[in-house]
């Protein structure tokens, strides 16, 4: 087994069991302790997994945020795919609002030059990026920063929210699932999220295939209140189905 193979073995058994043990992951691949550490490193620099006393768990694990460089690091060139393929709900014209997040910062970072938009996001780092770009209008909502994930929230923000409409509302999520809709670790950042939906009249969700499935604390929508999910073709095609079956619309990019 090459250690590319091995490495994603022990992230898919981590996503599985919520866990994986050093010492039973070295008996299991038939390689040393110190083998299964090299490895456990190199899926803890890519922002799949997090440390703990003996093994690791997965950054995706219910009740822990990763930090944003963790996350932007996590599934980049998935996450380059998902953008590539959101581009195709962007309006001619008109005006869109981009959620905080890694992947919807890729979609910022892809958004052709020529295009001339209205652009209202709660991401500090989207809101610069885009700043410097003669043909959008940018605009942040405001409110309380958030230090993990550089996102605005609390009444500043959802003030403004209640008083805009968009053409495309573009959402992240943390853990997408047919039983339990969409949800995030934070509250403040899941009631500016069930704002953003609000305020769209078209909104899609941009996640990568390890968000589905998943539960986090606090919910924030429904599988209904949203029109389409983009992610990648890590999902299996089952889950899509699922997800299909209960009246989303899948995109596996």
């Amino acid at each position: 087994m090459y250690a590319e193979e091995r490495q994603q073995a022990i992230a898919d058994q981590a996503r599985a069991a919520g866990r994986v043990d050093v010492a039973q992951l070295a008996s299991e691949l038939g390689v040393t302790t110190e083998t299964v550490r090299r490895d456990l490193t190199v899926l803890v620099r890519h922002g799949v997994l997090r440390r703990v006393h003996g093994g690791a768990i997965p950054v995706e694990r219910l009740g822990f945020e990763p930090g944003l460089a963790d996350r932007d690091a996590a599934m980049s060139e998935e996450k380059e795919r998902i953008a590539r393929a959101a581009l195709q709900e962007l309006p001619d014209e008109g005006a869109i609002l981009l959620d905080a997040g890694t992947t919807t910062a890729r979609l910022a970072e892809t958004i052709p030059s020529d295009v001339r938009l209205t652009v209202v996001t709660n991401a500090l780092p989207i809101a610069m990026t885009l700043a410097s770009r003669p043909n959008l209008e940018v605009l942040s909502i405001g409110g309380r920063v958030r230090g993990r994930t550089a996102a605005m929230v609390d009444a500043w923000a959802l003030r403004v929210l209640e008083e805009i409409v968009v053409d495309v509302a573009f959402i992240g999520a943390n853990g997408i699932s047919a039983e339990r809709g969409l949800t995030t670790p934070d509250t403040a950042e899941a009631a500016v999220k069930r704002a953003m939906i609000a305020c769209g009249r078209h909104v899609a969700v941009l996640a990568d295939h390890t968000k589905v499935g998943r539960d986090h604390f606090a919910r924030f929508g429904d599988l209904a209140d949203i029109d389409v999910l983009f992610t990648d073709d890590g999902l299996d095609l089952a889950d899509a189905v699922h997800l299909e079956t209960a009246g989303l619309k899948v995109i596996r990019a």
